[in-house]
């Protein structure tokens, strides 16, 4: 690893790039495909056009000639273009139309064309196909800004046109991404923008203010996982947006910097490349693993640096504020009238999750009809019932008795003898447990004071960073665990990160999943009774998520971007 220390200075950026280059200038035979092996040619081909096009945005982004690495990389690549061998299969193959035309669009913004090879070009372009089969938007936006760096005529849309069609233009929901759109995310913007040199003509109702919110969330989760590679490309987006003043590209340079490699490689993500390909040859490995994150670091710097790409203010994100009263208080009266129908072992965690919802909401009555059946039904309960609910359920569902005026005699002998016991407790509690004990307190059973006294260790401990905690929410929708997804809102907005894009998200999701009659999730079965267990435990999970998010987004319309890390 790189043992500079991680900084936001202009020549630790520029040193990025050189560094990056000069691992691809001494590694340049590995992107011939002639010189590949038979099962790594067509990988040889993505290679070489991509560093081909990392050397053609050299000669575009920088008014300097192209030398040293770069002049390397381009004498390399020119010589491998000019054969027969490669260039003839454009008319063999037009649906591969774009590995080579990248590669030529590169040669001529280097002051290199090449007729014959253009004339190739021209023909599968004109020969009804190469241009015109089916492509997904951001690869159809692909096509049509190589073509115009290839300077050939075609008579299809504009990628103004085209953007509509995007994912990037239709308000995604930031945890339900995975790489593979978070790449259509970032090629959108690389082709609309030209890579910083043009402002696209973005599609009514479009707010680059909330597009370029959506980055900096996206960079927030996949620094989170460690993908080097797509926080590179997201931080390339924001540079070809104009935006440098971002607290997000900071922290996205700082990560690149620490995990560059001392000979300028940056390792890609898991997964890049099947184990097979390498065929036992670690150098191979390694530059097939490394090869187009080093390119993406030294892409990022080279917009960073260059004079002709945009720059402008970091825009606002939109104003927004999630309507979550109702859906809540149609949750609150649904689970307070289920709850009852079962025993205390279920039922009570339902009770006390409807009455800290409805206390977020204001409107305690809401949860009196469960408090009121499980306050009479366990007056004379044995501690044990209460102690294997844990604190935060018997607090919750305490604090719900005491704001009606309701009393329960067993429940109130066991928070007196919890508070005896922390009174005479030798050692500090884990951090995790601060909330249960901030119930106590607020159900003045302890001082403040002694509450402090068994946190004064325990506080200082390390604590998992919010991005972390976000990054595992992908997988928590993929796999359907509202659960687990409303764990992490409470995480976040207990972190401060209420709102924030990311926690915004995901409580717009699990708005999503309400049923008709206020219920939260879709079993996906026939049961009657499994199914109004399953959605028992997913509504008081998502509904203490929605209050907790509901209080802390009341104090704190909007949470900047510069908190949150």
């Amino acid at each position: 690893m790189n043992t500079t220390h991680p900084g936001n200075g202009s020549s630790q950026r520029r040193a990025v790039e050189t560094r990056a280059v000069a691992w691809l200038a001494a590694r340049r035979t590995l992107i011939d495909p002639g010189m590949a092996r038979p099962n790594g040619v067509l990988f040889a081909h993505k290679a070489l056009i991509e560093t081909a096009f990392l050397v053609g945005l050299r000669a575009r982004l920088d008014p300097d000639p192209v030398d040293g690495d770069y002049r390397e990389i381009l004498d390399r690549f020119e010589e491998i273009t000019a054969r027969p061998s490669y260039r003839e299969l454009i008319a063999r193959d037009e649906s591969a139309f774009l590995l080579y035309a990248g590669t030529y669009a590169a040669l001529r913004l280097c002051g290199r064309d090449d007729a014959d090879f253009r004339q190739i070009l021209a023909q599968a372009a004109a020969g009804g196909y190469a241009a015109i089969f089916e492509r997904i938007p951001y690869r159809q936006l692909d096509l049509l800004h190589t073509l115009e760096l290839c300077r050939l005529e075609h008579t299809l849309p504009p990628v103004d046109d085209v953007l509509p069609f995007t994912l990037l233009c239709n308000r995604p929901n930031v945890i339900k991404l995975a790489d593979g759109d978070i790449y259509a995310i970032t090629h959108t913007i690389f082709y609309a923008t030209d890579f910083g040199l043009r402002e696209p003509r973005w599609p009514r109702g479009f707010d680059v203010g909330a597009a370029v919110e959506l980055i900096e969330a996206l960079l927030v989760l996949t620094r989170g996982r460690q993908n080097a590679d797509l926080v590179g490309e997201l931080l390339c987006c924001l540079l070809c947006l104009g935006v440098r003043d971002s607290e997000e590209s900071r922290h996205a340079w700082d990560f690149l910097l620490s995990v560059q490699e001392a000979d300028g490689r940056v390792d890609g993500p898991q997964g890049i490349i099947h184990p097979k390909l390498a065929d036992g040859d670690d150098d191979y490995q390694r530059w097939a693993t490394g090869y187009h994150t080093t390119i993406v670091a030294a892409l990022a710097s080279l917009l960073d640096r260059s004079p002709r790409v945009v720059r402008k203010p970091r825009p606002a994100a939109p104003a927004t504020r999630l309507e979550m009263t109702r859906p809540l208080r149609r949750a609150v009266l649904w689970l307070s009238d289920k709850s009852r129908h079962h025993p205390p072992g279920t039922g009570l965690t339902a009770a006390a999750a409807a009455a800290y919802a409805a206390d977020a909401l204001g409107e305690p009555d809401l949860a009196l009809p469960a408090l009121l059946h499980f306050g009479t039904c366990l007056a004379d309960a044995e501690s044990d019932v209460w102690q294997q609910h844990g604190m935060e359920v018997v607090g919750e569902f305490a604090a719900g008795l005491r704001s009606h005026g309701i009393a329960c005699e067993s429940l109130e002998a066991f928070l007196k003898s919890t508070a005896a016991a922390l009174e005479h407790l030798d050692e500090a509690l884990p951090p995790q447990a601060t909330r249960n004990v901030q119930r106590l307190v607020d159900l003045g059973l302890i001082p403040p004071q002694r509450a402090a006294a068994v946190f004064s260790e325990a506080t200082r401990a390390p604590q998992t960073p919010p991005q972390a905690t976000a990054s595992r929410l992908f997988d928590a929708w993929k796999n359907y665990h509202l659960g687990h997804i409303s764990g992490i809102v409470c995480e976040l907005s207990h972190a401060g990160w209420a709102g924030h894009r990311i926690t915004r998200d995901a409580v717009t999701f699990l708005l999503s999943q309400q049923n008709a009659d206020g219920a939260f999730g879709y079993p996906a079965c026939d049961d009657p009774a499994v199914r109004e267990r399953t959605q028992l435990s997913w509504t008081q999970s998502t509904i203490t998520a929605l209050a907790t998010a509901h209080r802390s987004s009341g104090k704190q319309h909007a949470v900047p971007t510069e908190s949150l890390t």
